[in-house]
């Protein structure tokens, strides 16, 4: 194959729509690498609830990002940004397609347009924030902003909940001030981006859920979620799969009613998934078993470039 300049394809979609099946495969064919964007695969401690690739899949294709931090280190998208853009370098070195796959639509945005377009709001931050002001009022959200963006805390209202908790919705999900991203521009890259958006029908979807949740537990998500629960209170562990079952093991919940949450937690999570990825008009949408259309695809772009 001839590219005019690197390439690298993103293939995005929901949870447990087959992403990382067709990714390797993909990935096989035109023997290049991957670039994980799948922000809760980095963290070591967890495998199962994250439904990391398995073995096989990660013997197969040179993997980035998966396994590469502990949940006790302090990470966001915009040291993804950076340490992606190293990977790149030298990937595109060695091939002149590479593939990055996940469902984490920032990390996604970081790499292909940096993140200073500023990110839809994080539903599960924005309970968070929702709860601090519930629970103790104003005040703890006004010295927050102070801490993470002084200057913008200088311009803002002080007393305008919606506009401290959307600066700070961006400083935490970043790991950038506010105030650096409200007038940036959008960055240019120095390869050629081609998206790719991986669904399926919504009942077939959902059960593909189900199962794989069940296939989890039966898989030893419990044994894997027990001893993380003394570190729930770290970012890296408020996620699907293990806050469920943290609740469970505070006694707060029986183990079938956790198991059911993740389920609809999951469902609930795939949706936002696809709404934030059908925003971008960039995306061509395939199923995961179209892999010769999508090889056609990706032809065709070739020989335009």
């Amino acid at each position: 194959m001839t590219i005019n300049g690197p390439l690298i394809i993103v293939i995005a979609g929901p949870t447990a729509v087959g992403k990382t099946s067709l990714a390797v495969s993909l990935a096989s064919h035109f023997n290049t690498e991957i670039i994980s964007a799948d922000s809760r695969q980095f963290f070591y401690e967890m495998t199962i609830g994250t439904a990391v690739p398995s073995v096989l899949e990660l013997s197969l294709v040179k993997h980035h990002f998966i396994h590469h931090l502990s949940i006790h280190e302090t990470y966001n998208v915009s040291r993804f940004e950076l340490d992606s853009m190293v990977i790149l370098d030298g990937l595109f070195n060695r091939h002149k397609i590479g593939f990055m796959v996940g469902g984490s639509g920032l990390y996604i945005n970081a790499v292909c347009h940096g993140i200073d377009q500023l990110p839809d709001p994080d539903p599960e931050i924005r309970r968070r924030l929702k709860e601090i002001l519930t629970n103790s009022g104003i005040a703890p959200l006004q010295n927050e902003l102070e801490r993470l963006d002084p200057e913008y805390a200088m311009q803002v209202d002080r007393f305008n909940p919606a506009r401290l908790m959307r600066a700070l919705e961006v400083c935490i999900a970043t790991g950038v001030p506010y105030s650096a991203l409200r007038s940036a521009m959008p960055k240019r890259r120095n390869f050629n981006i081609l998206k790719i958006g991986i669904e399926l029908p919504r009942e077939l979807l959902y059960q593909r859920i189900n199962d794989r949740v069940d296939a989890m537990m039966q898989a030893g998500l419990f044994e894997e979620a027990r001893p993380l629960f003394p570190f729930r209170h770290l970012n890296a562990l408020n996620t699907l799969g293990y806050k469920e079952l943290f609740d469970h093991f505070s006694g707060l919940t029986s183990l079938e009613y956790a198991i059911e949450k993740i389920k609809t937690n999951s469902r609930r999570y795939a949706k936002r998934q696809l709404t934030w990825f059908k925003k971008d008009p960039a995306y061509q949408w395939f199923r995961p078993e179209e892999t010769e259309q999508i090889l056609d695809f990706i032809s065709r772009h070739e020989a335009k470039s």
